[in-house]
């Protein structure tokens, strides 16, 4: 590596964080109602940590699919980054608040987290920014043949159609699953959240893959979409009773989440990771 290429990586990471002081500080105007740095340090409050883990982790993804790619030189990729950057902010707060209202929709989100201090709803709103930022990491790594303007009107899209995505994993998760999700988040069941973060990471990965590249055709691109949407949603149930029968034999993952006196934690990180690994395995295999 040449010194010129040392400058030139010394650049782009200045302006990845930058834009993630940008995204930060985005976080901390939206979020009056509490100071992060006294439920952090004062309160110790964990579930606050985990969740805003999430949402920077979330950031880096989206940074992530920006920064990623072929470069065109130093001026076309700094404007690019300009442009993209702040969208795949914007991208990702308006998913913080539809992912509060509309996937954990049952309670109050910010009163489990600053009130409550509900870990479980910490790790499910971990999950919620991380499946958000793996989305916007893919749709804002490709481009659209056309022009820049018809790449930011597929980021968007492709965007939109995620979310709405991760709303009908929601519905299925809790339809294949014997117990309400949202009651035991509420009822701070850790277990549970777990588990549920599990589903909501492995569609997120799914979706990143469904809609990374360039566009070259809206019926092909969206015919993809839609057809590893549904591998992902078929995937839930099936993994589900992979995760009873054999990663758990003569085990129910019910009873362990939900039917104890103390909820396994164990048992819903087995179930987390069933998901996620069987994503991984079909995005690799499609």
């Amino acid at each position: 590596m040449t010194l010129d290429d040392l400058m030139l990586s010394g650049i782009y990471l200045a302006a990845s964080f930058i834009l993630f002081w940008i995204g930060k500080l985005v976080y901390d105007l939206t979020t009056p109602s509490y100071q992060v740095k006294e439920e952090l340090v004062e309160k110790d409050n964990t579930a606050l940590a985990v969740a805003l883990t999430g949402y920077y982790f979330a950031l880096v993804l989206a940074i992530g699919g920006v920064m990623a790619g072929e470069s065109h030189g130093l001026e076309e990729d700094l404007i690019d980054i300009a442009i993209y950057g702040p969208l795949a902010i914007i991208l990702l707060n308006i998913s913080r608040f539809l992912n509060d209202k509309i996937v954990l929709r049952k309670f109050n989100v910010r009163d489990e987290l600053i009130r409550d201090q509900n870990s479980g709803t910490g790790v499910v709103v971990f999950a919620s920014y991380v499946a958000t930022g793996l989305v916007i990491n893919g749709v804002v790594s490709g481009v659209a043949v056309m022009d820049t303007a018809g790449t930011i009107l597929s980021t968007i899209v492709f965007w939109a159609l995620s979310q709405v995505a991760l709303v009908i994993a929601d519905l299925i998760y809790d339809a294949i699953t014997s117990y309400d999700v949202h009651e035991q988040i509420e009822k701070d069941n850790l277990a549970a959240g777990i588990a549920f973060a599990g589903a909501l990471i492995a569609i997120g990965n799914i979706l990143r893959h469904a809609v990374s590249g360039d566009l070259i055709s809206w019926s092909i691109s969206l015919q993809d979409f839609g057809f590893e949407l549904a591998a992902g949603l078929v995937l839930l149930p099936i993994v589900r009773f992979l995760s009873d029968k054999v990663l758990l034999p003569g085990s129910s993952l019910t009873d362990e989440i939900v039917n104890q006196e103390h909820p396994n934690t164990g048992a819903a990180f087995i179930e987390a990771f069933s998901y996620i690994g069987a994503s991984f395995l079909i995005v690799w295999s499609l």
